[in-house]
């Protein structure tokens, strides 16, 4: 794969995290949808969770560091739904990512 693939490919990455992070507007009026939408917006949280994870401690104690403020659960998520998903997108993601990582080692 070329290195501009490379960057490509991460800087979508990145727009697509901080699209829908949580605490963002589009965020919010996701969370009050329905229940399918309230999972799906969970589960993606819950994947994205180290990530904002680690800008939330950044945030925290280097407030004007980054140019941008991040949330690691959704306010308006406050349906059972939200949380079934933010719980198994958690628990999924690093499993995933670990299972394809050791099998790209064998």
């Amino acid at each position: 794969m070329s290195s501009v693939a490379k960057i490509v490919g991460a800087t979508v990455v990145l727009l697509a995290l901080s699209a829908c992070v949580a605490g963002s507007a589009g965020s919010h009026h996701t969370a009050a949808g329905g229940d399918l939408a309230q999972l799906l917006l969970g589960f993606w949280h819950g994947v994205i969770a180290p990530v904002t994870l680690i800008v939330e401690v950044i945030n925290r104690l280097a407030p004007r560091l980054l140019p941008w403020k991040m949330h690691l659960y959704e306010a308006a998520g406050t349906g059972v739904p939200y949380d079934v998903g933010f719980y198994f997108g958690m628990v999924g993601s690093p499993s995933i990512v670990w299972h394809r990582w050791s099998a790209r080692r064998r």
